[in-house]
């Protein structure tokens, strides 16, 4: 009966906040879809996080490329790679309780060590980039570089498809509603839409 009450008590808090501007008013205009993504992600995601996580990384991947590239032996994003990644940071901030990874690749020309790190700062740029476009660091985990052990090209020849990121969903961010709901979270839900 607890576990009942707590969806029960989770899912229209959360369902009546999807649907109301921040002002407190219903929304009648094109985002009142993402209120409807919002409410069925939150629904999914107390009773099956894993199925949640899933269906919101197969989301992410339809709604804008996940990968960008780089030019041979750097780390700069070019304005290709900071178009996707302000595409990556809009969807990003429409899911705020959601963590993503981004990984960092190399092509197969140099030596491990020196491809691991590359990986790790062509990462770190995409993070840096997304963190000034306005999403939480706390979001965003840049920490993870395959270098050149997972090429989508497999040729020792410079590879442009090889030297990239790919980012993705990884979790929730820590405090993300869970099987201590309480309704704190539910007040603080409240609170931010009422709001003066």
């Amino acid at each position: 009966m607890k576990t009942t009450l707590k969806i029960t008590a989770a899912a229209s808090v959360l369902l009546t906040a999807g649907c109301l501007n921040p002002a407190g008013s219903m929304k009648n205009d094109a985002t009142f879809a993402d209120a409807a993504t919002s409410n069925q992600f939150v629904q999914t995601a107390y009773l099956e996080p894993g199925a949640a996580l899933q269906s919101l990384d197969e989301q992410f991947r339809r709604a804008t490329p996940t990968m960008i590239n780089f030019e041979f032996n750097r780390s700069v994003l070019d304005t290709e790679a900071k178009l996707i990644l302000r595409g990556q940071a809009g969807w990003m901030k429409r899911f705020p309780q959601v963590r993503f990874t981004v990984y960092g690749h190399t092509d197969l020309v140099g030596s491990n060590s020196y491809n691991d790190r590359l990986g790790h700062r062509r990462a770190q740029a995409a993070v840096n980039y997304l963190v000034s476009q306005g999403v939480p660091r706390k979001n965003l985990i840049a920490v993870v570089s395959k270098g050149e052990s997972e090429p989508l090209i497999n040729t020792q020849d410079r590879e442009r498809l090889n030297r990239r990121t790919v980012t993705a969903v990884s979790g929730f961010v820590k405090g993300y509603i869970g099987d201590d709901f309480d309704g704190k979270v539910a007040v603080n839900v409240y609170n931010a839409y009422v709001a003066p």
